[in-house]
């Protein structure tokens, strides 16, 4: 590419990053490294009045979590600066002005009223009302086109609410391009005149993130699908500045795991599942949502799964590091259809990167997260998890899967003890009590050839001596390798538990 590529993830601070948010800071991301370019973070906070203390925050612990920590942005590496839209909005009004000196934008002082009025009596007739072309100069609404310039001037001195509207052109076919979607043709007639800029000062998204893109020389720009009904009037906008646009591309939609429509909160409360990557609670109602973060998902399995939703590599690899993503990724390869989210897939990304994590470093999370392993050596709980992390989806599964090896069975699951214990049980418990005994060097090989060795001399089914002995060892018929327990507990522990459960026969 002739230019640095520069792509910007531009969220609004009105609350936490949405799991769609973060798909499409992760495109940006991959994108930008992909092509050894800037990744920027723009927070756009023009709308003051749904700005939500602590969102930007959030949103930047969101990005660092994840792994894809931006290049340029608040407070770090700041050429373009500053990069709250709130603190550009000394940049926008000149760029209005500028636009309506060329006659490309007025200023209308249309009440919300007067507005409301015209469209139910358009309603009333069949119509739909467009502030257009086709009525803006018609002199039922009161802008700038239709009066004169002592009139405009004297309410804009009079302090009279005011927006400034782009005026959109008339009979023209628009071409448009979308790297995801292809050309795109707009019959202008059907555009509305969007709102670029209003008397308090503060410009819409539509004018501030033109402005700012070609400001902070974007040139690329990656977003939701739902800012495509905009592009045409983004295109416009660029045209009208006499600035060469940036590329563009429309990530599709998340879609709810069942029915219709994108994915939302209420889903993720309803399927037991998050949408945030960070638990967030709200300052306003004290809300709380969960996190995947919270929830025991790793930033591994969260960027993996992100990845696929809308894009596909053309292989049958799904396990892919960050860098490996980097390589492969490409806008080209990203679907136009809505992708929809599978809560057990996450779950099978998280299971394989559990697998991936040091035995040591789990078992410090699991001892850290759970108060009946306090003052235990972490060496021991490390040997534990190498034991049954395999069965495991999240850290928070370990003490279901592992409690036998830190406390001896309160009790014995009723369907396992029908199943094990038959007439001669307790006496078989009791050879295995004098084989453990005897055993000198306790070790797993040991233990299996010398218990396995017995079984098989003396003509006994596996079942009648293994079933109860782990029933003895673990309150249930489940666990890993008895002779691992076993070994793992140790003989004194071993022949206690063996004991306990001759006495209740």
């Amino acid at each position: 590419m002739s230019k640095k590529v520069r792509v910007r993830f531009a969220p609004s601070p009105t609350g936490p990053l949405h799991i769609g948010g973060v798909r499409t800071a992760l495109f940006n991301y991959l994108f930008a490294k992909k092509h050894n370019g800037d990744f920027v973070l723009r927070i756009e906070d023009t709308d003051q009045n749904r700005y939500v203390e602590g969102a930007e925050d959030y949103i930047v612990k969101s990005l660092n979590w994840c792994g894809i920590p931006f290049d340029e942005g608040p407070g770090k590496n700041e050429k373009f600066g500053p990069y709250r839209q709130s603190e550009r909005k000394h940049l926008y009004k000149q760029y209005a002005d500028q636009l309506i000196a060329e006659g490309k934008a007025y200023y209308a002082f249309d009440t919300s009223e007067e507005l409301d009025a015209h469209r139910k009596q358009h309603e009333a007739e069949g119509k739909t009302f467009i502030y257009n072309w086709h009525n803006r100069e018609k002199g039922r609404l009161v802008n700038s086109l239709v009066l004169t310039e002592e009139e405009t001037q004297a309410k804009l001195e009079a302090g009279e609410d005011f927006v400034v509207r782009f005026k959109s052109p008339q009979d023209e076919t628009l071409q448009l391009k979308d790297i995801i979607r292809g050309d795109i043709s707009i019959d202008t007639n059907i555009l509305d005149d969007k709102i670029l800029f209003k008397s308090d000062g503060m410009p819409t998204y539509h004018l501030a993130n033109i402005v700012d893109d070609h400001l902070m020389e974007i040139t690329h720009v990656i977003r939701g699908e739902e800012w495509l009904p905009s592009l045409a009037l983004h295109k416009l906008l660029y045209d009208a500045f006499g600035w060469d646009a940036p590329e563009f591309a429309h990530l599709p939609l998340i879609l709810k795991p069942t029915g219709k429509g994108k994915l939302s909160k209420r889903d993720g409360d309803k399927l037991g599942f998050p949408v945030f990557p960070l638990a967030w609670t709200d300052p306003k109602t004290n809300e709380a949502s969960r996190g995947y973060n919270e929830d025991g998902y790793f930033p591994e399995a969260v960027v993996n799964f992100l990845a696929f939703l809308g894009w596909n590599p053309g292989t049958e690899q799904e396990i892919f590091s960050i860098d490996e993503l980097i390589q492969a990724f490409e806008l080209s390869k990203v679907n136009k259809a809505g992708a929809r989210f599978d809560p057990d897939k996450t779950k099978w990304f998280n299971h394989h990167y559990m697998q991936q994590q040091l035995d040591l470093d789990l078992a410090k999370e699991f001892q850290g997260k759970n108060i009946l392993l306090e003052g235990i050596d972490v060496n021991y709980v490390a040997l534990v998890v190498r034991l049954i992390k395999e069965r495991a989806t999240f850290v928070s599964d370990f003490w279901e899967l592992s409690h036998f090896f830190f406390v001896a069975p309160a009790n014995y699951d009723e369907k396992g003890l029908r199943k094990a214990i038959k007439e001669d049980t307790a006496q078989l418990m009791q050879k295995v009590i004098e084989i453990v005994t005897a055993t000198g060097d306790f070790t797993v090989e040991n233990l299996q050839t010398k218990l396995k060795g017995w079984i098989t001399e003396n003509g006994i089914g596996f079942g009648k001596v293994m079933m109860p002995l782990r029933l003895a060892l673990v309150g249930a018929l489940q666990g890993p390798d008895v002779f691992e327990i076993m070994f793992m507990i140790g003989k004194a522990e071993t022949i206690n538990r063996i004991e306990a459960l001759v006495k209740t026969i």
